[in-house]
């Protein structure tokens, strides 16, 4: 993402990464109020976006908009949708990812008004009530009920964590809300990246920043940001390199379940919504040209078909939590060999495994909703349900092996298949379909229906889909 590439450089020899605690995720609590799948699938974007072809894969775009795009510094005056470099934001951006159908999330991130600048603090200082007047003219311009309706929520900065003067950013918070609240009380405000469990630097203390009786009204949604990334250890310098979304080592899920467990207790009107997760996947070409930290620490991604696997299975466990949303990083890529370099579903917006894959979930699922878990047999099977919106009674479960490999051990791996047993079936099994793997194709997976509520199938890492028609 934008400002996590200005932070690398600096960053990477004080720090390689988020490290993942050792325990397993736990299981959070089902609502009886999931979203439909085309509600909750989202994708992170920028300005070069294509609607028409992103459209295929989900409705809801999440983009990073810079404030120093709008005004060069505190105190200046403000003209939606007019930027300080001639974008017109209605017309060059908004406007026509709105005509594709698209729902935005706009993310005002503090890049040129924040730690990016050394002296960001002197740039604030007696300016503080700016940002509630920032706030008020973006969304009585680009907000639900504003002039143009062109976004529906918006973010107050991305990542500022450890990296952010906490007061000073408390402060700003608390205006610029009450500023959106002001320009437009339908916008949906959403928290910066926050964590409710372990401390990271790039997500800041839920607790001690959201948590108090002045803050809770700002807001309506908790940010959270969760990456697969592996614990740095002894033989493990590298804390960039990535494994598969169960695995159990990892801090992926349980971050977002300290996350709900801290909303049940403390806030349980606001939502969470994980707007970043993703993957990297560049080409045998692109890692010939890997340098700097990436080759001295042998960063590794995923193969194209493990990216496509890994995106959609994140998309089904985080359906199955208390979550309403989930925006995978990123739209496209270059294919450098780096770190969110990589981690678009298009290279060059050709469409990678992954925006097939993707797509296939959004037109089989959209218009379904999660509602259980029909096996979670760690290591070996994974099944959840889902049911049509309007119609219950038509029922997908969708089964899949919880397993594969770290990135940096992935060379020679053997994918994982498991021969299962299902019992106490829908209905008649009506189809099969395999995971798409490019444009038009949803291979045929062979199963047996032994009796009218049992069904013999074998599964791999690559989601299955299986159709039923419901007992009469």
């Amino acid at each position: 993402m934008p400002p996590r590439f200005l932070l690398f450089i600096l960053l990477f020899t004080v720090s390689c990464g988020m490290s993942n605690a050792h325990k397993p995720a736990t299981d959070s609590i089902i609502p009886a109020n999931k979203p439909l799948m085309k509600d909750f699938m989202g994708i992170n974007g920028h300005f070069a976006f294509k609607p028409a072809l992103y459209g295929q894969v989900c409705r809801l775009v999440r983009n990073y908009h810079n404030m120093n795009w709008d005004a060069e510094k505190p105190g200046d005056s403000i003209h939606p949708p007019f930027a300080t470099n001639n974008i017109n934001w209605k017309n060059d951006v908004y406007g026509p990812w709105k005509e594709h159908g698209f729902e935005t999330d706009i993310c005002l991130q503090f890049l040129g008004f924040g730690p990016s600048v050394k002296d960001y603090k002197e740039r604030w200082a007696g300016k503080e009530s700016w940002a509630y007047d920032y706030g008020k003219a973006m969304a009585s311009y680009f907000g639900p009920a504003g002039q143009e309706k062109l976004c529906t929520s918006m973010e107050i900065d991305n990542e500022p964590g450890s990296y952010f003067d906490s007061t000073l950013f408390k402060k700003l918070f608390r205006e610029m809300a009450r500023g959106i609240r002001a320009g437009d009380s339908t916008i949906r405000i959403l928290t910066p990246a926050v964590t409710a469990g372990r401390e990271d630097k790039y997500s800041q203390d839920l607790p001690s920043m959201y948590g108090s009786s002045d803050m809770l009204p700002l807001y309506d949604v908790i940010n959270v940001h969760t990456y697969p990334t592996i614990d740095k250890g002894i033989l493990d310098e590298n804390g960039w390199n990535r494994s598969y979304p169960e695995d159990k080592s990892l801090y992926y899920l349980e971050m977002v379940n300290s996350t709900i467990a801290w909303r049940n207790a403390q806030a349980k009107d606001k939502e969470i919504w994980i707007t970043e997760f993703g993957y990297d996947a560049c080409t045998d070409t692109a890692m010939t040209k890997r340098k700097d930290w990436a080759l001295k620490l042998n960063w590794q991604g995923t193969t194209d078909l493990q990216q496509a696997q890994y995106l959609v299975r994140s998309f089904l466990l985080f359906s199955a939590m208390d979550v309403q949303r989930a925006y995978l990083y990123y739209y496209d890529d270059d294919d450098e060999a780096s770190v969110h370099a990589a981690s678009g579903i298009t290279r060059h917006f050709v469409p990678k495994t992954a925006f097939w894959a993707v797509k296939q979930l959004y037109q089989t699922l959209g218009d379904y909703r999660f509602n259980k878990i029909i096996k979670q047999d760690s290591g070996k099977a994974y099944v959840y349900e889902y049911i049509k919106g309007d119609d219950p009674a038509q029922v997908i479960w969708v089964a899949w092996s919880p397993t594969g490999v770290r990135t940096d051990k992935k060379n020679g791996y053997q994918p994982k298949q498991s021969a299962i047993e299902l019992s106490q079936l829908p209905g008649k099994v009506v189809q099969v379909k395999g995971m798409a793997e490019s444009e038009n194709t949803e291979p045929e997976v062979s199963y047996k229906q032994n009796d009218a509520a049992g069904l013999s199938i074998t599964i791999a890492e690559s989601p299955v889909y299986i159709r039923f028609e419901a007992n009469k």
